[in-house]
């Protein structure tokens, strides 16, 4: 629990009308003077408000209902525990007072003018006399009250405390000492004018009191120096960099107004350099900036404000520029002949080191030494490095030397930079320091060498034992000559070949085919040796290669075909186990004569030959003798059997094919025989069906019951009812070369009636069957019903017509005969309108005269059944 001590302070008494606005200054109470920090400031009366100056204002409008109005304001130091109190009293003014201030009100309704002075101006760094009256505030009021003038604020009461005070009776502001601008560059004051009995006529006036800048601060470099950079050669107006520099005064003024310029340059030449004076940027101003004379360049610079005046104030500055190096200096050897001596067959040894002189910055690439040898190594013997230590070029042998050959080499080696040239403006073209190194080869005594050292024999596949394939020789590098050299073959290598010790001509010591084990790779490396007289070795490599040969005979791949009815061309294929060039292209021949002449081969492509017949042949199956031959001319005999069927795919043939021999079809007796009876049977049914027809002919008559019965009357345009009548029997050609039949698409069916309106569909009980699915086995289904054997074409006629005939007989009406053998368009199959019966016999012209008698909507019919 917070416990305060309250005491009261004061007691303070305010004047004022009967009738107070809202937002009215009452008064102002001197909070300071009863608790210097008060951090909670307050009213016990909520119709009034307490600012932190302690003014008091109204919250809303009030009246005065008595002569006299109490409130307490209260102030509170939480961290201290204090509180304090102080009674304030509103007291009523008397009726000339109450004139006065209707006079005074409507002076404050007036614009004033002395109350809100413009902005006050003191000097910076002013020299007085102090104290130095620097403004006066004065209220209008103070014509019709006493009135006493008061300040606050920075300056004031507040640091830097004592800097200005205020005259109580005039109003006056006085300075009591200098001021530094760049530490205070203003203050602003709040101004009070009160009665002396606490009453405020006026608002507190915040004034400004502004400090005038004073030159008194000198411009300074933002860096104690400046280091720049520029390359060498550079062009004039090239920018090296920039120099800063700031002022404290105030700013957008000539005391902080800079202007910069060099005062000297070190060392004392042309000068190399500009600076700018408004912007401080430094550039090259001699065109040849050269390192190797002059690596660096210090310049003083100087900046001063008043826009340079001499009176301005001023600091100097320090700026390095250093040049860096450009590759404007080639390299130069120290010495322009070399010598060095080198044992022959040495290699990758060191023979000699050179060094060259470069007048650039050491370790950069414009100082990094490039040897080359630019003649003199077409073999590519010689080879030359730089020591990145010491710049210098070391000379190497990395093949070794051949005294025999050249006892000398001369060489000439040139040197250029790593980094490319930069060449100063109107300068001359550098050019590449060279220098010739001698190299003198010393004899050393050396083995046999063979040349070439490494050889090629290709030997062809499954030649024979013993073949010399090749020779294979050494020299001694001394004489010059093959004496006294014997050859070996060292152990633990392929042993396919075998070299004569004295001639070194080399045999095979197998048959080499690249079929078996170790030789599939067609290939191997063997070493041989050569021993001189004196023991010196050499050594060489033969590499043996395979080369395939034509050992395979080709041959055809599938010999097996079943080629349809549409006669697609059968594609060959041929095999061959050789490689090129001893396989492809094939070439495809048909050996025997007489088949020859029906068949034909044609290329497709190397690889394939299309097989086809040449005109109109038999079914059957055909055994076709083919030869084939690779690209290197052996020939391979293959047989291909082709069974040319009667189907559309292939696997509707089942293989039941007429056999040929000799590619001739005979005939044995028993299929003559079958085809004489059947000829015969033919003939007497022809005979029966064309009597049963005369007669029925000669005694038509067409009754009610035959037209009710055989047309019918419908009066839509939909089908009409079915038709069933056992006595129709429809009869459907099965060939193209006589009869009626129907015809779909490329198939042609028998329809033939057994008995009691049963057709060839249903005679096996169930699907659409022809008489090529009546046969033996009753399985397979032939798709061109005009070839048929005797025997199948009996089986399914014989009784069917027998029975026909049979009917014919006994019928008086000759009905049957009548409707024997009808001819009908093919109306598609399905129909539910049945036939027509004998309305529809189109043979005879005069036998259709009793459709004139039916009734009109008939002639229709009559016109179409009516051949015209």
């Amino acid at each position: 629990v917070l416990s305060l001590c309250c005491e009261a302070c004061k007691k303070v008494i305010f004047h004022v009308p009967s009738e107070l606005e809202a937002d009215t200054l009452v008064g102002r109470v001197d909070l300071k003077e009863c608790l210097q920090s008060a951090e909670f400031i307050s009213s016990t009366d909520g119709n009034f408000k307490i600012l932190e100056d302690g003014s008091v204002y109204t919250t809303s409008a009030l009246s005065l209902s008595a002569e006299k109005k109490t409130f307490t304001i209260l102030l509170k130091d939480i961290q201290e525990q204090v509180e304090k109190k102080i009674h304030v009293s509103l007291v009523e003014e008397e009726k000339k007072t109450q004139k006065t201030r209707h006079a005074r009100d409507t002076v404050l309704k007036r614009t004033k003018r002395r109350w809100g002075p413009i902005p006050s101006v003191m000097i910076e760094n002013s020299l007085g006399p102090f104290p130095l009256q620097i403004q006066q505030v004065q209220s209008d009021t103070a014509q019709n009250y006493t009135i006493y003038y008061s300040a606050s604020g920075p300056g004031i009461d507040q640091d830097p405390k004592g800097l200005f005070y205020i005259e109580r009776e005039t109003g006056n502001i006085f300075a009591t000492r200098a001021v530094d601008r760049e530490q205070y560059p203003s203050f602003q004051i709040i101004c009070f004018a009160t009665t002396p009995d606490g009453y405020s006529p006026e608002v507190p006036l915040v004034h400004t009191i502004r400090i005038e800048d004073d030159n008194d601060n000198a411009p300074y470099f933002t860096k104690d120096l400046f280091e720049f950079c520029v390359p060498e050669n550079s062009k004039p107006g090239v920018v090296v960099g920039q120099v800063t520099a700031e002022d404290r005064d105030e700013p957008y003024t000539l005391h902080t107004t800079l202007k910069y310029r060099i005062v000297s340059q070190n060392p004392p030449i042309t000068p190399a350099f500009s600076l700018h004076g408004d912007t401080g940027v430094i550039s090259v101003l001699l065109p040849q900036l050269d390192r190797e004379l002059v690596p660096s360049y210090t310049l003083l610079v100087e900046v001063r404000d008043m826009a340079g005046q001499p009176f301005g104030l001023c600091t100097t500055g320090t700026v390095v520029v250093k040049i860096e190096d450009t590759n404007d200096n080639a390299p130069s050897f120290k010495q322009i002949q070399y010598e060095t001596r080198v044992e022959e067959n040495r290699v990758s040894v060191e023979i000699l080191r050179v060094s060259v002189v470069d007048l650039d910055e050491p370790g950069s690439p414009g100082s990094g030494a490039v040897y080359e040898i630019i003649r003199g190594n077409d073999d590519q013997a010689f080879e030359i490095t730089t020591d990145k230590n010491t710049n210098e070029g070391i000379l190497c042998v990395v093949k070794g030397l051949d005294y025999e050959s050249a006892k000398q080499r001369v060489l000439v080696i040139g040197v250029n930079n790593e980094a490319p040239y930069l060449l100063a403006p109107h300068s001359q073209q550098l050019s590449q320091s060279t220098c010739s190194v001698t190299v003198h080869v010393l004899d050393v005594d050396e083995g046999p060498v063979f040349k070439p050292c490494l050889l090629r024999l290709d030997v062809k596949e499954c030649e024979d034992i013993g073949t010399a394939i090749g020779r294979y020789v050494a020299e001694d590098p001394e004489t010059g000559n093959s004496e006294g050299i014997r050859y070996r073959i060292p152990p633990g290598q392929c042993n396919w070949i075998n070299i004569d010790d004295k001639s070194g001509e080399v045999r095979t010591v197998k048959v080499l085919d690249r079929d078996i084990g170790e030789m599939r790779r067609g290939q191997c490396n063997i070493t041989v040796l050569a021993i001189d007289r004196n023991g010196k070795t050499g050594t060489g490599t033969i590499q043996v290669c395979i080369v395939p040969g034509n050992k395979n005979f080709p041959r055809i791949a599938q010999t097996d075909y079943i080629m349809c009815r549409d006669r697609e061309p059968i594609c060959l294929t041929a095999q061959d186990d050789d490689e090129a060039p001893y396989s492809t292209p094939f070439v495809y021949r048909i050996t025997d004569r007489n088949l020859a002449s029906m068949w034909k081969i044609n290329a497709q492509n190397d690889n394939c030959a299309y097989l086809s017949p040449k005109g109109d042949i038999p079914f059957g199956i055909y055994d076709i003798p083919v030869s084939v031959m690779d690209n290197g001319g052996k020939v391979g005999e293959s047989t291909v059997r082709v069974n040319f069927c009667d189907c559309v795919t292939p696997t509707e043939c089942d293989g039941r094919s007429r056999q040929l021999s000799g590619g001739n079809v005979t005939l044995g007796l028993w299929a003559i025989l079958a085809m004489i009876l059947g000829s015969l049977l033919l003939l007497l049914i022809l005979i029966t069906i064309c009597g049963c027809c005369g007669r029925g002919v000669m005694h038509r008559q067409v009754t009610d019951d035959c037209a009710n019965h055989n047309l019918i009357i419908s009066n839509t345009e939909a089908p009409g009812e079915e038709v069933m009548d056992h006595n129709i029997i429809p009869l459907q050609n099965t060939c193209d070369q006589g009869g009626y039949g129907v015809k779909t698409g490329d198939q042609q069916t028998f329809e033939v009636v057994k008995g009691r309106g049963h057709t060839l569909e249903s005679v096996k009980g169930a699907g659409h069957q022809t008489l090529g699915s009546v046969v033996e086995g009753g399985g397979q289904t032939m798709m061109d019903t005009c070839r048929y054997s005797y025997s199948e074409w009996r089986n399914f006629t014989h009784p069917r017509l027998g029975e026909k005939v049979h009917l014919c007989r006994q019928d008086e009406e000759q009905k049957h005969s009548e409707d024997y053998l009808l001819s009908y368009n093919y109306e598609g199959k399905g129909s539910l309108a049945g036939s027509v019966g004998c309305c529809s016999d189109q043979h005879e012209e005069e036998a259709l005269d009793f459709l004139d008698q039916l009734e009109p909507k008939f002639r229709t019919l009559a016109e179409t059944c009516i051949k015209r």
